[in-house]
Formats: structure tokens, sequence, C-alpha cells
């Protein structure tokens, strides 16, 4: 039987801040977004914080009405990085199978390891000793027999401590707990689940795997798998590379968007982003995607099967352009547009050639090209298209740094 690790860093940002500011750990504090570019949110706080009910994913605005006397700090992510790359070193100690989800969790699979360093529970609470030693940081530890179960563990008791969760009782731990703790089940599916009378893992566990199948197609059989415990995905090795499914940007901008003209701006600007990192990795996608918010929180996505890969910009603004036209009215502003480019493949694959436009293609793809080198060389937007200069009340002072939400899929 396997024996896995899931190990996550307790309120990371927070608690890393606190690091260099240990006044923070006596006063309710949080990181948060940016609220002059509009991504107020709390992003991380401490457990202070936690006592006022302030969550994770809250506007700053209902943060403080909860606790007036919050302390709130701009993020970092330069300094979380640092750490949570020092860590995860520290985890290879004990085995290579660590595999990062996110910047402050990590699986490890030390099933190979317990002759060298003891048993899970034994291997889980050096861990724990060590980074709190070490880097004076405090983590949570699940230990299973699959990923799913050792992430349930981690969120099961926290800060500080470590849960084992094992054949014998999953069902007491596991089962009891409500639907949405389950990985994958997020807000959607748990109203689905919920609309079916199924609120608890245990009631999910057993349900009829084809009856999920009919709710959810193959993604059914995934949670009916994980609520049973019946997960066999291994934990990568850290030198692994992750398959890319997908690559996008988006982007809450200054003021809401009104018209076409504004997303055309804001378009350009993320598809500059997303081809940029695409030839960067060598893939061309085949498939457009935009997502669209509206002033009132409304959001949704729509996609476009395109007539060859690419990974030029101008073609990929075009087609989020078209899907905007096609699906949208403005009756209501945008508050955030998205563009991410899909069904990704090796751009050196062999692929049918057009007899007219791959010469065009090619010279498109040699001036962007031309445009990342110098923009390597001179600092990012040291050569852009000029739309995404043409107006300051969406772009007031421009920074690649602040375009957020930026995303692989994988």
């Amino acid at each position: 039987m396997r024996t896995i690790l899931h190990v996550d860093l307790n309120n990371c940002f927070a608690s890393i801040e606190s690091i260099s500011h240990p006044e923070y750990k006596q006063i309710p504090f949080a990181v948060g977004g940016d609220e002059e570019m509009r991504h107020g949110i709390i992003l991380a706080k401490n457990d202070i914080a936690k006592k006022f009910g302030i969550k994770t994913g809250e506007p700053l605005v209902s943060a403080r009405q909860k606790c007036p006397e919050l302390k709130v700090v701009k993020p970092h992510y330069e300094l979380y990085d640092y750490y949570c790359s020092a860590v995860r070193r520290m985890y290879t100690d004990y085995t290579d199978q660590v595999e990062p989800f996110g910047m402050d969790e990590c699986w490890l699979d030390t099933t190979g390891s317990a002759s060298l360093f003891g048993n899970g529970l034994k291997i889980a609470q050096e861990i724990r000793r060590r980074v709190k030693r070490e880097f004076s940081l405090t983590v949570s530890v699940g230990v299973s027999y699959n990923k799913v179960f050792a992430k349930l563990g981690s969120d099961y008791k926290k800060p500080d401590a470590v849960t084992l969760i094992t054949p014998d009782n999953y069902r007491e731990i596991v089962w009891n707990l409500p639907v949405e703790d389950l990985l994958f089940v997020g807000r959607a599916t748990k109203a689905k689940l919920n609309r079916a009378g199924i609120r608890t893992i245990g009631q999910l566990a057993n349900t009829s795997e084809n009856f999920l199948v009919s709710m959810f197609g193959k993604n059914g059989r995934m949670l009916y798998s994980y609520a049973n415990g019946f997960d066999k995905s291994p934990v990568r090795r850290l030198t692994e590379a992750e398959t890319i499914k997908s690559i996008g940007n988006s982007t809450t901008t200054p003021r809401d968007m009104k018209n076409e003209a504004d997303v055309n701006l804001i378009f350009n600007l993320l598809s500059e982003q997303v081809c940029k990192r695409l030839r960067n990795h060598n893939l061309k996608g085949s498939v457009v995607q935009i997502h669209l918010r509206s002033s009132d929180l409304v959001s949704f996505e729509r996609q476009m099967k395109l007539p060859k890969p690419t990974d030029v910009s101008g073609e990929v603004c075009s087609a989020a352009m078209e899907l905007l036209r096609a699906n949208y009215n403005f009756s209501q502003p945008l508050r955030s547009v998205g563009v991410r480019v899909c069904d990704l493949s090796d751009a050196d694959a062999p692929r049918q050639l057009s007899l007219f436009a791959e010469e065009n293609d090619e010279k498109q793809r040699k001036i962007e090209q031309t445009k990342d080198a110098i923009n390597n060389k001179y600092g990012n937007y040291s050569i852009c298209r000029a739309v995404i200069m043409s107006d300051k009340t969406l772009m007031p002072e421009y920074d690649p740094a602040k375009v957020t939400s930026s995303f692989l899929r994988r």
C-alpha cells in the first residue's frame, strides 16, 4: 500500500509576511490585492483575522466592516516564491516524488522511504518540526494511501497538525465531511449534488456510479472514485514537466469596459501575453476561449475552433473579438475579461499546409518573435501595438505585472 503525504503551509502569505514583521502576529492581519486596480480581495489572513469571520477571496471592503482594525498589506510574490521553493527543496530530503499543488501545497510519495526515515506518520511529524524550526512557518500534513485522502487530511486539522487517514478509519473521518471538501468539487458541482440530496462525501460514495455518470459524464466516475478512496494517480517527481493543456490571461480593469473598443484594447493586451507564453513553450493552439464578467458579477465563457493552430496574437485577438460580438451586447458593462488558448500542440508538429496563407503566417510569426526579443532586452512592452496605449483610463500606467490572474491550466 502506498504512503502519500499532502503538506500545506498554513496561512502561507500572511505567515511569511509575519517573519519580517513579528508585530503582525499580535493583530488581525491580511494580505490583500490592489484596490486601485479593483483587485481588492483577501489573499491570505492570520488566525486572529479568521476569528472575525474574514475569508480568503472576500472583498477588502467587507473584511474591514467585520474588523475595522484589520491590517492589510500588498502581496510580495517573489518573497513567497523564495520561501515556498526552499520548503519544497527540504521535502526532497525524504523522496524525489514531490508534486506541487499551487505555490504552498505539495504531495509527497514516501512509500519507498520507510526503511530510511520510518513510516508516513513519523516522516510527517519530522517535516512539521523541521519547517517550524528552519523556516519559522507551520504546516498541516495529511497522511494516507492516496492523494485525495491525503489532501483531505491536511485540511482536516489546522494549523500545525498531522492527520492520518487509513483504510480502517476513512469512513469515520472522510465520509462525514461536506461534499464540497472533496478535491475538484466546486460551487457548481456542489449545487448540483445538493439538489440530488447528496451533501456529504459518504452520501456521494454510496451513490450509484452510473447515476453520477448520468449527471456529470466521465467526471461522475472520478467523483465516485475519489469519495471511495479508489484514487491511484501517481505523485510526479519534481523534475517531471506537466502537460500544459491551455495558456491564458485575464484581468480586471481600473474602470468598466463599456463597448467593443474598450474590450479590443484589453484583448490585444491579453493576446500578446498569451501568445508570447505559447512561443516560450514552443506551442500552438487550435481553440480560443474568452471569459467575460459583467459589472453585476455575472460570468460566462465561450470558445471557438480556429482553422489552424496558431501562436500569433493578431489571430487570437480576432477570434476573441468575434466571440465577443456573437455573445455579448453590453447591456451591462464588463468588469473583467480573459483570453485563453486551448487544444495545444507542439509548434513544430507536422501539419497540412495552406498553399497561399503559409508565407503570411510565417511573416507574422517572425514579427512577433522580433518583438519578443526587443521586449526581453529592453523591458516588457518596449514595443507593442499602439491600441494598448490608446486609453489611459483603462491602462493608466501599464505594468504587465498588474495583469493578474495569469495562469497555465494543467
